[in-house]
């Protein structure tokens, strides 16, 4: 092996370092660059989704306005919070200072008119006084059980109680599983359900039907709790939480779909209604069945 005198060496080890600072402003620029670069799209990608995110508010917002307009206020105050939220969220995009400044009128007002239904609410329930009512139209739309029961359903909410004679015919049985389903997938720790219900001619058919919706509830963690009787003909939702909703036809307000194949065979939304009439109480105490 040859060995390198130490003049040539120190030839060597200044080119080598000369090699390596290069290399290492060269980075410097490439990291600089891909910086500016990435700060630059996410600055655009912002600016593009604020009309979207815009429109998506005024939405939310003007729903918020009707169901306020309509006495509706446990649900108004819901879509209050979801529309101020989206405005938060546009007026952080934003870069327009004269928009910001508009953003934040509209935010004000919209907080200030969601803290005033949040106070009414709160005195209506203390006092025990609290009281709404939704008239669903027929052939309405708009009305599954995530749209209804979202504006009831909280994160403390762990049992619920329905009372409904009507689960026994295939069609209710799926409803009433649909009803499971939205409790799961809400924002809510639902660990309990209670179902009271008549008894079908053919009993073998709906306790079948009930007893497989209970086992899959079981692989939940949700424990259902079957109970019939013979005499039951109110129809009736208790909440843990305090809400208490009657719907005159119970969970059975869905028209049936045209065909198998026809807009909301699937989605619940989009579904038409029979004309029924939903209340709605809140007390401190829920009675158990």
């Amino acid at each position: 092996m040859t060995i390198s005198p130490p003049c040539a060496l120190h030839r060597e080890n200044r080119a080598i370092n000369r090699i390596l600072h290069m290399k290492l402003d060269l980075e410097e620029d490439i990291s600089a660059n891909t910086s500016d670069v990435i700060k630059v799209n996410v600055n655009a990608m912002a600016l593009n989704c604020i009309p979207g995110m815009e429109t998506s508010a005024i939405s939310v917002l003007k729903r918020a306005v009707e169901l306020d307009q309509s006495s509706r206020f446990q649900e108004s105050l819901v879509c209050y919070q979801e529309g101020i939220q989206l405005l938060l969220d546009v007026l952080k995009a934003a870069k327009d200072e004269s928009k910001k400044v508009h953003y934040r009128e509209k935010i004000k007002g919209y907080m200030d008119r969601a803290e005033q239904i949040k106070v009414h609410l709160n005195k209506a329930k203390e006092e025990g006084k609290y009281h709404e009512q939704i008239k669903i139209t027929e052939d309405a739309t708009g009305f599954s059980y995530e749209i209804l029961f979202k504006p009831y359903i909280r994160e403390g909410l762990t049992e619920v109680w329905v009372e409904d004679p009507y689960i026994r015919h295939i069609h209710q049985l799926y409803n009433f599983l649909r009803f499971c389903e939205m409790l799961l997938k809400s924002d809510c720790n639902v660990k309990k359900i209670h179902l009271l219900t008549s008894q079908d001619e053919d009993s073998a058919s709906q306790q079948c039907a009930l007893a497989e919706i209970q086992q899959s509830l079981q692989s939940q963690n949700v424990c259902l709790d079957i109970q019939y009787s013979s005499t039951i003909h109110d129809r009736e939702i208790r909440f843990d939480n305090g809400w208490i909703i009657k719907i005159g036809r119970g969970l059975d307000y869905f028209k049936k779909p045209k065909g198998r194949f026809s807009i909301g065979y699937c989605d619940y939304d989009l579904r038409e209604c029979h004309e029924t009439t939903v209340d709605v109480f809140h007390t401190k105490h829920t009675k158990k069945m």
